[in-house]
């Protein structure tokens, strides 16, 4: 029990934490509320909870004799220990409260020691709740789906609580009653110190109910308010080894939430940079702050000369993301590029890599929808942040405050030289023209339409096929943060303009980016979408074979095994990394690969950038359509006879809290030597689960690292193993709640 001084409300706050009744004791002979429940112990949690709202001046903690010595070994000297003498209820409990208490003018918040998991929100909302009704007694309710040992609520018919009736002396009726006493209350102190006085022992079994002052409050005409909960996972109590597992399952699918982070005003970076929601997460404070902790560390490593270079998509609040991250770097003396307009990632990994910045910075949520925003972060040298290097950024910006922020108001930077504005566009223009051969696609004579989808690509590719003489037309090339209202993600669903386009136009080929233009897909000369799987075949073949460029090529485990099988034909290797481009360019330095990609439309190639660029990417496959002469379905024909087929299928499904606790728990019992009758050769944990069979096949269950979903991809010999493969892996999204495994 908790005495306080809280500004909280407009009295002082006790806050009575009830650790001493008839102990539910775990195998080891311990109290379970003593037991873990993540990593601190069940008692601990309800503390914890509890002084999130208020904040003690003197802590009191009422104990049985036999666990006093236990409770205070584990919770410390911080708080004073009351002992109640003999486990006769709660009122009694309170009761002895009351006396260390006498004299204490104020409200009296009781929270019993085996409830961890109410939410500080709603202890909050009961305190709120309390204060602002003039309540004398304010408890906390439920509504629940299940029978429950809790007390029912008792309502008259205006809706007054008139009576709480406890579970074990309830009629059927009664108990048919979903509306239950949670067991937290509020109470003015004085007026309960009358009630608790007035207790009898209970008929039944002799103890003192705390309920009991409930109903000599109402029957003394005092008012008796409620506060109700709506998540039925704050209910659970521990009275047993089977609550305890129960509670340690809701924990643990708290810590998954999708807007967790957001919501605490927590950053954190995925496999492409941080991304969150606008208004949410991703808020102005919040980019002023993460630009700090990127300042501090380019000042602690001596390299503010090298300045930073910012660029910004379309996006809502992409420019002034990008003007107020400018204001922090320019505080804090680090010389700033402000690129002048918006611009593709590419361009401004580009950039950075020209300039050798300490940082080169891209504001973008990429294919996201469109009300996420983000921030991608580059080294010098225009790769992605590694992840030991974003864990140490997201440590330091999350301990950062508003005060903690150094900034110059963007007109005085640019006034003071600090922030300057440079284009970089011409020279990326001609960066990629040095790669690509403008004449044989001058020659080639190609009709080419090109859908942007409302992102930043267009000027930089429409000026590379302008002056290679390419007849192009381009679509959704306008400026529209909303992105036409769906994501900016260039994918079949989202190409049927394009593809209807094509068709009616006889166009040679069809192209697309995502938003931020890293991203690149196709269509071919049928209007056809071809798998970006199958447009790395063609690529890596086509530089291989076509341009004379010898090496290997890197995919992630989500890629298409069919690399490794044109690898294995040209006598080179493919290396496999974890999903996230970083990786990927990790492997193409590391063995001097040829080419880079992965299955979410994202390559490189040597001696280009060191990132995804869809730009070059389109301007690629249309020389390659110029120097072979080819249609896309015929250079498709010919690669296939390299490598033979495989199907490939991933569905995306939205990561609910259960799954990312549950699935990983089922896929590791359902591991063994075979997929029915297919043999599985090897096991990988390396990035969610991945399961090797023979023949390049294969099952992955991932968790996305940019979005709140689950993957499920398949590679298989044929579209009716792929399709048998894929129910398999949808066996472990069917996750059954809890609760009804519980109860079962």
């Amino acid at each position: 029990m908790v005495s306080s001084q809280s500004g909280f409300t407009s009295s002082p706050v006790t806050l009575s934490v009830l650790a001493a009744g008839k102990d539910a004791v775990a195998a080891q002979g311990r109290p379970l509320v003593l037991e873990r429940l993540g990593e601190r112990s069940i008692l601990q949690c309800v503390m914890d909870n509890v002084l999130q709202v208020v904040q003690p001046a003197t802590a009191y903690v009422v104990v049985s004799p036999a666990r006093q010595e236990e409770i205070r070994a584990q919770l410390g000297d911080g708080f004073r220990y009351v002992v109640q003498e003999k486990p006769q209820g709660t009122g009694d409990a309170v009761l002895q409260v009351s006396k260390v208490l006498d004299g204490f003018e104020g409200d009296l918040l009781v929270l019993y020691g085996d409830t961890p998991l109410l939410r500080p929100a709603s202890l909050r909302g009961l305190l709120n709740r309390h204060r602002l009704r003039n309540a004398h007694l304010t408890l906390l309710t439920a509504v629940v789906s299940r029978d429950l040992p809790y007390g029912r609520i008792i309502r008259d018919s205006a809706g007054q609580i008139i009576d709480i009736i406890e579970a074990s002396v309830a009629s059927t009726e009664v108990r048919a009653i979903r509306e239950v006493n949670v067991g937290a209350y509020v109470m003015d102190a004085s007026s309960m110190r009358a009630a608790l006085n007035k207790l009898t022992p209970s008929p039944i079994d002799g103890e003192y109910r705390l309920t009991d002052c409930v109903h000599e409050l109402i029957r003394s005409g005092l008012r008796v308010d409620s506060f109700q909960i709506y998540d039925q996972d704050e209910v659970q109590g521990i009275n047993s080894a089977a609550d305890l597992e129960q509670a340690g399952f809701i924990l643990q699918k708290r810590l998954y939430r999708p807007r967790r982070q957001e919501e605490q005003n927590v950053i954190a970076f995925g496999t492409g940079g941080w991304r969150a929601l606008i208004g949410e997460g991703f808020t102005l404070h919040n980019v002023r702050r993460l630009s700090q902790a990127l300042a501090n560390e380019i000042v602690r490593q001596s390299q503010e000369q090298r300045g930073v270079i910012i660029g910004y998509d379309r996006r809502f609040l992409s420019r002034q993301a990008a003007e107020a991250s400018a204001e922090v770097f320019g505080g804090n003396n680090i010389p700033t590029i402000l690129l002048p307009e918006d611009a593709p990632t590419p361009l401004i990994t580009y950039a950075t890599a020209v300039e050798g910045s300490a940082y080169g910075l891209a504001f973008t949520a990429s294919h996201n929808p469109p009300e996420w925003n983000g921030l991608k972060v580059f080294h010098g040298d225009g790769s992605l942040l590694l992840d030991d290097e974003t864990r140490k950024i997201e440590d330091e910006v999350n301990s950062l405050t508003e005060d903690d922020v150094v900034k110059l108001d963007l007109d005085l930077a640019i006034e003071g030289g600090i922030v300057s504005a440079r284009d970089f566009t011409n020279a990326y223009i001609d960066a990629v023209e040095k790669l690509i051969d403008l004449e044989a696609i001058r020659n080639a004579a190609l009709k080419v339409i090109v859908d942007p989808m409302y992102g930043v690509g267009q000027l930089t590719l429409g000026t590379v096929l302008t002056e290679a003489r390419c007849r192009v037309t381009f679509i959704h090339e306008r400026h529209n943060p909303l992105f036409g209202g769906r994501s900016p993600a260039p994918n079949p669903d989202a190409l049927r303009v394009l593809a209807s386009e094509m068709r009616e136009s006889h166009y040679d080929l069809g192209l697309a980016m995502d938003g931020d233009a890293d991203r690149v897909a196709i269509l071919s000369e049928t209007g056809e979408y071809i798998s970006i799987n199958d447009v790395l075949l063609l690529l890596y073949w086509y530089m291989h074979e076509v341009r004379g460029e010898r090496g290997g090529v890197v995919r992630n485990l989500s890629t298409t095994h069919l690399l490794d099988r044109l690898a294995r034909k040209l006598g080179e290797q493919c290396y496999e990394t974890p999903v996230g481009f970083k990786h990927i360019v990790s492997g193409m330095l590391e063995h001097d690969c040829v080419l880079g990609g992965e299955s979410s439309g994202g390559l490189t190639i040597r001696g280009h950038i060191l990132g995804k660029d869809g730009i070059f990417a389109c301007a690629l496959v249309v020389e390659m359509l110029a120097r072979t002469g080819k249609k896309v379905s015929e250079l498709l024909e010919h690669i296939y006879g390299y490598t033979g087929r495989l199907y490939y299928a991933e569905e995306s499904v939205p990561a609910t809290p259960e799954m990312r606790i549950e699935i990983p728990r089922r896929i590791r019992q359902a591991e063994g030597s075979h997929i029915g009758p297919y043999k599985v050769l090897h096991i990988s944990h390396a990035d969610g689960t991945k399961l090797l069979l023979e023949n390049d096949n294969w099952v992955l269950l991932r968790f996305s690292g940019t979005e709140p979903v689950l993957r499920l991809t398949v590679e298989a010999d044929t579209p009716e193993k792929n399709a048998e493969l894929l129910t398999w892996l949808r066996q472990f999204v069917l996750v059954k709640n809890a609760h009804t495994e519980a109860e079962k």
